[in-house]
């Protein structure tokens, strides 16, 4: 868990620095060239500043363990980080909308187009490979909010080459209404990816279940493990910043022990967490409701797992 901790947090700090790198470079460029394809882009690097700047503190903060006032420990800050984002996003992609279009109404027009070249390429480089790493260790994490941070620097990636694009044509053909229409994407571009982020981060706020293919593995590591299980039921999933919650209720031989039940449990727990890294999981025995074992009793009446095949009554 610390080195997870760990990798998570450098991977915030990084993008951070990144951010502010960026941002500046691009800042003073859009400034001096007057162009709004690279202005639009520095205020988009300029967000993932405040954005990385927020996922940094949410992860810190989620990492906390849980306490007497958070029994589920402090992982929603992350799914609450990502939501603030999508907010934020939205809203630069709405203003850059607004701002390209007054620009296309009055004609403005772009000076030293090459320097503006320059500097969205080399944003496309550095975003590629600081995307690539927030991807690797956000998969790895299972943090939703370097998920989100690392969607930031993908834009960036995609908008920025259809700058540079935007920006050749205009340096070569002059055609400056061009600078203000590319800007006008990608500001559509920013507001449909901040829709999705948002719909992706309501999921964990209002704990949506997990997707099917993990609710799958759940079963299929049941179902495996065969024993004095005879039925899986009211399974329920959720997420919790990078933390998956798992609950369900399990059947069992009505003559085991206490402790045999348990050590059921305790082994089941420790295969689902092999199998979903990052869990955290409850399950509640109930006995099997036959008053006499059957005389094949893998193929217990009370539930619906007939896979067992070592079971002993």
């Amino acid at each position: 868990m610390k080195n997870t901790s760990q990798k998570k947090i450098f991977a915030a700090k990084l993008s951070i620095t990144t951010a502010i790198s960026l941002a500046l470079m691009k800042f003073v460029v859009g400034l001096v060239t007057g162009s709004m394809a690279v202005l639009s882009s520095a205020i988009d690097s300029m967000l993932d500043i405040l954005m990385s700047g927020v996922n940094f503190l949410a992860i810190r903060q989620a990492e906390q363990p849980a306490d007497t006032s958070h029994a589920y420990g402090h992982g929603k800050f992350e799914t609450m980080a990502a939501l603030v984002q999508s907010l934020i996003i939205g809203g630069s992609g709405v203003w850059i909308i607004i701002e390209s279009l007054r620009r296309l109404i009055v004609g403005a027009e772009p000076s030293k187009v090459g320097n503006g070249m320059v500097v969205l390429i080399i944003s496309v480089i550095v975003s590629f490979f600081i995307s690539r790493y927030l991807v690797k260790v956000g998969e790895e994490t299972d943090s939703a909010a370097l998920k989100a941070d690392s969607l930031h620097f993908s834009m960036d990636v995609y908008t920025n080459l259809a700058l540079t694009a935007g920006l050749v044509l205009i340096y070569f053909f002059h055609i400056n209404w061009l600078d203000s229409l590319l800007s006008l994407l990608v500001g559509a571009y920013i507001l449909f990816e901040a829709i999705k982020l948002a719909r992706r981060a309501l999921d964990d706020v209002l704990d949506a279940q997990l997707p099917e293919e993990t609710r799958n593995k759940i079963y299929k590591v049941i179902e495996e493990h065969g024993g004095h299980m005879y039925d899986c039921h009211n399974l329920r999933t959720r997420k919790s910043g990078s933390k998956k919650m798992i609950d369900f209720h399990l059947t069992v031989c009505r003559q085991l022990s206490v402790e045999e039940s348990h050590n059921i449990t305790e082994i089941l727990e420790q295969e689902i967490e092999q199998e979903l890294k990052n869990s955290d999981i409850t399950i509640h025995v109930e006995p099997c409701r036959n008053e006499v074992c059957p005389e094949t009793p893998h193929i217990c009446k009370a539930g619906v797992i007939h896979s067992a095949t070592d079971v002993h009554h």
